[in-house]
């Protein structure tokens, strides 16, 4: 009988252990899946932003400082994302949108090119992506700290740390893009 009982104790606790390596195994996946729904936008975005400059650059002949402000972010941000340093890649991505910030807004300045039937699609097109990319970034932030609670939780953290498991690294953004976007001072 109490080899029965050692045996019965021993098949829930391998079960166990086995579901619990699993769902490691699942976490762990959707970390490394965010992170791509991620890369494949910022591919997507850094493809478009070239013909955005070229369609600004003969417009904008003056505003050189401007667009490589935005040039130098964007490879940054091409950097960052090849070498997956999710650290630099959050710093990359304010310097980018802040580019992207002050270029939209010295094309007020410049009507012909927000006529440009180019340069609206183009505008639009990464505005979509930009739109897209930070819904990523939450899902992402959200796979990371799951896979985080998981690998700290009794007994998870057994499991995951005699296989492992590691923590995954939060996108973190700079003070200046959580802040609220002053327009007025943008238009000024």
């Amino acid at each position: 009988m109490g080899g029965i009982i050692f045996l019965a104790v021993l098949a829930v606790m391998l079960v166990y252990f086995i579901m619990t390596y699993n769902g490691l195994v699942v976490v762990k996946n959707n970390v490394s899946k965010a992170w791509a729904n991620i890369d494949v936008l910022l591919k997507q975005r850094h493809d478009e932003l070239p013909k955005l400059i070229d369609a600004c650059k003969e417009y904008m002949k003056y505003e050189q400082a401007t667009l490589e402000k935005v040039i130098q972010a964007r490879s940054c941000v091409a950097d960052a994302r090849e070498s997956h340093n999710i650290a630099a890649l959050g710093a990359a991505e304010s310097a980018l949108r802040a580019g992207l910030g002050s270029l939209f807004a010295l094309v007020e300045s410049y009507p012909e090119l927000k006529a440009n039937e180019n340069f609206l699609h183009l505008q639009s097109r990464i505005s979509g992506l930009e739109d897209a990319i930070a819904d990523r970034r939450e899902f992402y932030n959200d796979s990371a700290n799951i896979n985080n609670v998981r690998i700290e939780q009794f007994p998870d953290l057994i499991v995951a740390r005699l296989f492992n498991f590691g923590p995954a690294e939060l996108l973190r953004f700079d003070a200046v893009e959580l802040e609220d976007a002053d327009v007025a001072k943008r238009f000024g």
